[in-house]
């Protein structure tokens, strides 16, 4: 059984959760938040659509639903970006990689959900992260003013000024505030490197440019250990020139990618603006997601989750054919080429002062196509810590691997010698952090099911409400439950799992009333509480955007511009 067929178009709607199977624990609280792109069929690419929020409830009763339903909660981000766009849609043209109009490209913060404490943060590669309310899901401001961003990666218009960042943001807890990154130009179409600093009031950030800090595909995620801050080139997503002038794509993946180290006691005394020096290394293959050891006394230990031959700038088009030679199906067109190859995960130790880094652990399968995303512990203590990784699998899935993208690997010799003869299914799987060995995996019944990003959820007893820990627990990623959201057609649904035991399947599972179904999701988060949102100073668009920006503008444009900004400025007034 392919692919989902609603991922690109089944609705980002509310609905009400209700128990099919099991015994719903009492000791699962909290929020499970999910990002989305909104589906939209003008988009040649669809994860360029605008981002939304999904809160789901892990506790039924909750925010309006009936005392035996789970409540999942949705809202398309009202940032200036969609307002602009909603209130002057012709005046964006879909172009090869998203939407773009004479005020600029809009910020689709739809890729990562972000807590902060009791804060929610949605963000984007492309874009500086959102603030947005946890209760109702709305847009509160951008991360930093455009004085402190300083100019764009490229210039796109005045009023919506286009950054590249980083789609995983950390939140440091020692400092208190959110590193980040932007990215801009060279001349052989790599980006320098800048690390960011926010305090997580007003517009006012610091930044240091990297030295020798290139980036050929993007600064996915940051990671970080109690004195460190890793960041590497993930590589997957390379602009390709001849493609945006409307010629086929050539560029690739790379084989390998950098590897940047930061001390952050060096940084603190660093005069901001000024070149920052990291450490160099490198690993292979190239990586999206991958996550420090907070405790770095013995070395910078850091796992990650590679991307083997998943090249995501090869997006399924309508003309292609998948690499058995079948027509793509239509519903496919805007998704991401998927994985050509089993992809792994290592382990990594770093020692930043000899130059030096060792690779402890590795874990790979013939099964292990399409690492999606994972779960784990995100507690200092649990971080510190760490026992288990859950890792989501989503399979071989042929047919949306393109016969274009499998040529193009094939004459580089860089496909493998064999794949398998058929679809895989998704899986769930445990490892244990010492060693990268298997501790449990759980295979989904059906091949239809797609498993999307799990999280992880400590056992509520012990809450402490101040700082968002648990007390009394045994930290690090196997006292409590994964969830896991899975997409199928014939409706969605929440699996949770003991996170002890992930093998022995789910034990509780909630579904989708009347089968409803959702499009494909990306990265989820855990917030112990939701509630409406505290008062910080914040970036306020009409703040944002320089006067010269709007004269700029046709009248038309520039009234719909100071309308957006009364409408927000109200609405802030208003809280």
């Amino acid at each position: 059984m392919p692919l989902p067929h609603t991922l690109t178009s089944a609705p980002i709607a509310d609905m009400d959760l209700k128990l099919a199977s099991g015994t719903w624990p009492a000791d699962v609280r909290g929020e499970m938040v999910i990002s989305a792109p909104e589906p939209d069929p003008r988009l040649s690419y669809a994860l360029f659509g605008f981002g939304a929020m999904i809160r789901i409830s892990l506790q039924s009763g909750s925010h309006g639903a009936a005392p035996d339903r789970f409540a999942l909660r949705t809202n398309v981000i009202d940032s200036p970006s969609k307002r602009l766009f909603d209130r002057d849609p012709t005046a964006f043209r879909a172009e090869a990689f998203g939407w773009n109009s004479p005020y600029g490209a809009p910020n689709a913060a739809n890729t990562a959900a972000l807590p902060w404490g009791d804060r929610l943060f949605a963000t984007w590669d492309v874009g500086r992260p959102i603030e947005i309310d946890p209760l109702t899901l709305g847009y509160l401001g951008d991360v930093g003013d455009r004085a402190s961003w300083g100019n764009p990666t490229f210039p796109m218009g005045d009023v919506l000024p286009f950054y590249f960042s980083s789609a995983h943001p950390v939140v440091d807890p020692d400092r208190d505030c959110l590193w980040t990154v932007k990215l801009m130009p060279l001349p052989d179409m790599s980006m320098q490197l800048h690390l960011v600093r926010w305090d997580g009031e007003g517009g006012t950030m610091k930044s240091w440019p990297i030295a020798n800090g290139v980036v050929r595909g993007s600064s996915h995620t940051i990671a970080q250990t109690r004195d460190w801050l890793i960041l590497a080139d993930s590589g997957n997503f390379k602009t390709d020139l001849g493609e945006l002038a409307g010629g086929p794509r050539t560029a690739t993946i790379d084989e390998g990618a950098a590897v940047y180290l930061i001390r952050k006691a060096h940084l603190d005394a660093a005069p901001p603006g000024s070149p920052f020096t990291p450490q160099f290394a490198s690993v292979a293959p190239t990586t999206g997601h991958f996550y420090g050891v907070w405790d770095d006394t013995d070395g910078v230990r850091v796992i990650f989750e590679h991307m083997d031959l998943m090249d995501l700038g090869f997006r399924l088009n309508r003309s292609d054919r998948d690499c058995r030679g079948r027509a793509l199906r239509p519903t496919y067109a805007g998704l991401y080429n998927m994985a050509m190859a089993p992809n792994s995960i290592s382990e990594v130790t770093f020692d930043p002062i000899a130059g030096t880094s060792t690779t402890t652990a590795t874990f790979q399968e013939d099964w292990t196509f399409n690492l999606q995303l994972s779960a784990i512990d995100w507690s200092t203590e649990g971080l510190a810590a760490p026992t288990y990784h859950h890792v989501a699998y989503q399979g071989w899935h042929p047919e949306a691997v393109s016969e274009r993208a499998m040529s193009t690997y094939r004459k580089l010799g860089r496909t493998p010698k064999k794949l398998p003869k058929r679809g895989g299914r998704s899986r769930l799987v445990t490892l244990k952090r010492d060693g990268l060995s298997v501790h449990s995996i759980f295979e989904f019944p059906s091949k239809g099911d797609l498993v999307s990003s799990p999280t992880f959820v400590p056992r509520a007893s012990g809450l402490d409400s101040r700082n968002s820990r648990y007390a009394g627990r045994d930290p690090g990623g196997h006292d409590g439950y994964v969830v896991a959201p899975v997409l199928n057609d014939d409706g969605f649904r929440v699996e949770l799992f003991d996170a002890k035991s992930v093998g022995k399947g789910p034990v509780a599972t909630l579904v989708a009333p009347r089968g409803q179904c959702l499009p494909v999701l990306l990265h989820s988060a855990w917030m112990p509480s939701v509630q409406i949102a505290t008062d910080h100073e914040r970036v306020a668009f009409s703040q944002d955007v320089q006067p010269e920006a709007i004269d700029r503008l046709q009248p038309e444009m520039a009234a719909t511009v100071i309308d957006v900004m009364t409408e927000l400025d109200n609405q802030l007034a208003h809280r």
